[in-house]
């Protein structure tokens, strides 16, 4: 009985200190997610002005740019991952390489060639431990994104993009990510980067109105030009600020549940252990009332 005491002892307070280790990485947690939060609103209305600017020149020119042209034949189609460098937080990660392969088994029906892009060492762990290929890979800062890695991500795919697949170009761009809905809820989302997809465009005028007039200034080629790579840039910077505040919320609700379960285990082997303790001094009280009849009964 005493064995077992320790052993229910030791058990409870090895889940005490599993309880407070998941304790501080809740609140760390949720003091993070305050300021993601704030990122992803503050990023939200410049991305916003780009989409429009960008709708109105696609909207009312005739120019033919690389980046809004859809190609005769797709043959590679490239996939960009946003996982995390850290783990503990629930199905965060499992459910973006999920839906990763489903989109890539999709291409690949439909006859293309996929190659990925990831971001997060969990990705690259993902991939590194199936021995599936993919071309480049950026760690290190999923937790708080830098608008220098959107940027270096933006002008890599770009460049892939306009190169010819023969040569190793990909002439689709597809995004996957864990978009933030609110605190309970992290939806993974598809999106199709490139050929360009405008998903808020220029509202249309009532019948009554006279269609806008727009003179682009030197010329709607060069407006595109420069506006093009601006609103790529702001796209992937918001999908990766989204993933972070995602990734904040399920490492919270996934340490939350951690200490919870820590709570129980630690009342049933509380229970266990008491259950042992009572046990043990019964024993003993029988024993010592056996040796007392015992030596009335020698007498």
């Amino acid at each position: 009985m005493g064995a077992q005491l320790r052993v229910y002892r030791q058990k409870i307070r090895s889940a005490q200190t599993t309880k407070k280790i998941t304790r501080a990485m809740e609140l760390i947690a949720a003091s993070r997610i305050q300021k993601a939060q704030q990122r992803v609103a503050a990023s939200a209305p410049y991305t916003r002005a780009v989409t429009r600017a960008v709708s109105a020149v696609a909207t009312f020119s005739n120019v033919d740019h690389v980046l809004t042209t859809e190609a005769e034949k797709v043959e590679r189609a490239a996939v960009l991952i946003l996982a995390s460098d850290r783990g503990l937080a629930g199905a965060f990660n499992a459910n973006v390489l999920k839906e990763a392969d489903q989109l890539a088994e999709l291409l690949r029906e439909q006859g293309k060639d996929v190659v990925f892009y990831l971001v997060g060492r969990r990705a690259q762990g993902y991939f590194a431990f199936r021995r599936r290929a993919f071309e480049q890979v950026w760690t290190g800062d999923t937790d708080n994104p830098g608008f220098e890695t959107a940027k270096e991500i933006a002008d890599t795919l770009v460049a892939k993009f306009q190169q010819p697949a023969s040569e190793g170009g990909v002439d689709e761009i597809h995004v996957v990510y864990n978009r933030f809905v609110n605190m309970i809820s992290q939806v993974p989302e598809v999106v199709r980067l490139l050929p360009l997809e405008v998903v808020e465009g220029v509202e249309a005028p009532e019948q009554s109105e006279l269609l806008p007039l727009y003179e682009f200034e030197p010329d709607a080629e060069t407006v595109l030009d420069a506006l093009l790579p601006v609103y790529i840039e702001s796209r992937i910077f918001n999908t990766l600020l989204q993933s972070a505040a995602s990734k904040h919320a399920a490492t919270q609700r996934a340490m939350k549940s951690a200490s919870d379960n820590a709570d129980k285990l630690i009342r049933d082997y509380t229970r266990l252990a008491n259950n042992a303790r009572q046990a043990e001094i019964t024993q003993q009280i029988s024993e010592i009332v056996g040796g007392a009849d015992a030596l009335v009964s020698a007498k």
